[in-house]
């Protein structure tokens, strides 16, 4: 008898007696705020939560979009800023030294960052979704640069992880991202840009609700702290990777 005969014949003697399968709790949490229903409330927890994670938060009038990309670049020191297909012209229509498609992997590492919208945000985690849509371009385009800018309207805003995954594409390629890339060693080093950009930049762009009232504080300007980590994140678990870790 080999040495995997005699596992599965002693797995298959201890669970002799067992009749039928047991009853696996599924008490998940649903869905229940999704895209379009943000409130305030939502949305200030969105920003207190990505903030953070050491985001640096914005939020503004669509009127106003143009402008606060142009200034948020030039706070970071300008330079070529690489804009995806798809992305509103209207918002782009500031920078100076704009790239477009086609960028390979090493014109992307050359570039000073980028902007992009995003597929959805989260504000329990601070955690925001692309899924190489219009505006977001492809994973490496959000991954290589050291710089990434991204825009997110309120109406996009849902309240926790079971919302996105409800209003998510499973197909599509998912990069969710918590804030600007870190990782740690064995000894709590905190090293920023290993897997994804070490600046995070997030414009919220204010948008009319269903009742007809947009949100309060139309452009304010929160940086994110250097602290510890909060105790929201083991709720995220979140990190830039691989579909899902950027996550």
């Amino acid at each position: 008898m080999s040495s995997r005969e005699e596992m599965l014949a002693r797995i298959r003697a201890a669970t002799a007696d067992l009749k039928g399968l047991p009853e696996v709790p599924r008490r998940y949490h649903q869905a229940s705020r999704g895209p379009g229903l943000a409130d305030d409330a939502l949305v200030g927890l969105f920003e207190e939560r990505a903030s953070d994670y050491r985001a640096t938060v914005r939020r503004c009038a669509a009127a106003e979009v143009a402008q606060v990309i142009a200034d948020a670049v030039a706070a970071r020191g300008g330079g070529r800023i690489g804009v995806p297909n798809g992305f509103p012209a209207e918002w782009s229509a500031l920078l100076t030294d704009a790239v477009g498609p086609p960028l390979d992997v090493a014109a992307l590492d050359a570039l000073d960052g980028v902007v992009t919208t995003c597929a959805v945000a989260i504000a329990e985690t601070g955690t925001i979704v692309l899924d190489s849509g219009p505006g977001q371009g492809s994973r490496a385009f959000s991954l290589v640069p050291d710089y990434h800018l991204a825009l997110v309207r309120t109406g996009q805003i849902v309240a926790a992880v079971p919302d996105a995954v409800a209003a998510l594409d499973p197909a599509r390629p998912l990069t969710w991202i918590s804030g600007p890339s870190a990782t740690s060693d064995i000894e709590l080093s905190r090293v920023e840009g290993v897997h994804g950009p070490r600046t995070l930049d997030i414009v919220i762009v204010t948008e009319l609700r269903a009742t007809g009232w947009p949100a309060r504080h139309p452009s304010r300007s929160r940086p994110g702290p250097l602290a510890a980590q909060p105790p929201h994140r083991a709720l995220a678990s979140h990190f830039r990777g691989t579909s899902g870790v950027r996550w």
